[in-house]
């Protein structure tokens, strides 16, 4: 969709380029969701594609994703082998259900931005303990866990401004065993209820929520806990004005597949049979 109210476009290169933000900017990484529909109230946007972030780097302690970083860029990463959460990528990438263009265009950064209770991004680097680095429109930088970062249905940490830079992955998280499990109410449609658990090698097991809930939802259980424990501390977490309601499923139904979801995960990960 064309966006007739702008005016100029920003092409900085380093961040010391970065135009002092006004009021009417918006940063432009893939612009899937910014040139879907009318944004009347813009008339610059800021490009971010000339800053040339590495869109993945490895390093002995972390996996760094560039907020530009695209869905097929993540997509694509080969994983080394200890990685035993690598699956969780993949599968998050196809939680998207998105063509092949939007996969091309779209940016991890933009995801999380968007804070989009189906955000399956979301689910995939606060499930992997993932901590953002924002650079700050007044200077600095601040590190905020992406569990921290979405604090609601279209809503975060981020002033005016702001700018997603970068979310770092620590390694221990990637070489954690995991369970995924994700539902809609079509073959074809939004995360109703995405959940991500994960058991490390000291046996705490940890559970991620989102798309059924507003924001993400964390649990961690020191020693792996039993169906009642489990169920009695979703409950506790998790109040009912936590859960999202939309076209997409209504927050009874919601947590239902969440309590489900997360029991099918604590078998999986703890290799126990169904009651």
């Amino acid at each position: 969709m064309d966006l007739n109210t702008i005016t100029a476009v920003a092409h900085p290169q380093t961040r010391a380029q970065l135009p002092v933000w006004t009021p009417g900017d918006a940063w432009l990484a893939g612009g899937t969701w910014l040139f879907s529909e009318p944004q009347i109230h813009l008339t610059r946007l800021v490009d971010l594609t000339d800053l040339k972030w590495p869109a993945l780097t490895i390093t002995e302690s972390h996996l760094t994703i560039a907020a530009t970083c695209t869905i097929a860029q993540l997509d694509a990463l080969a994983c080394p082998t200890d990685w035993l959460a690598a699956p969780l990528i993949n599968q998050c990438c196809r939680a998207f259900l998105a063509s092949f263009k939007i996969w091309k265009t779209a940016t991890v950064g933009g995801n999380l931005c968007m804070s989009l209770p189906a955000g399956p991004m979301i689910s995939l680097t606060a499930a992997l303990d993932g901590v953002c680095t924002v650079w700050k429109s007044a200077g600095g930088e601040e590190r905020i866990s992406v569990a921290d970062f979405v604090t609601g249905n279209q809503c975060n940490r981020l002033a005016p401004g702001d700018l997603l830079r970068q979310i770092d992955i620590p390694m221990a998280a990637l070489k954690r065993r995991s369970a995924f499990r994700q539902i809609s109410l079509a073959p074809v449609g939004r995360s109703a209820a995405l959940l991500i658990g994960s058991l490390d090698a000291d046996g705490a097991l940890a559970l991620t929520i989102t798309a059924s809930t507003v924001r993400p939802m964390r649990l961690v259980f020191g020693t792996p806990p039993d169906a009642s424990t489990l169920r009695d501390t979703i409950a506790q977490l998790i109040t009912d004005d936590l859960y999202h309601t939309d076209i997409h499923g209504k927050p009874f139904w919601r947590r239902q597949m969440t309590l489900r979801l997360a029991e099918e995960i604590r078998g999986e990960l703890l290799d126990t049979a169904p009651p």
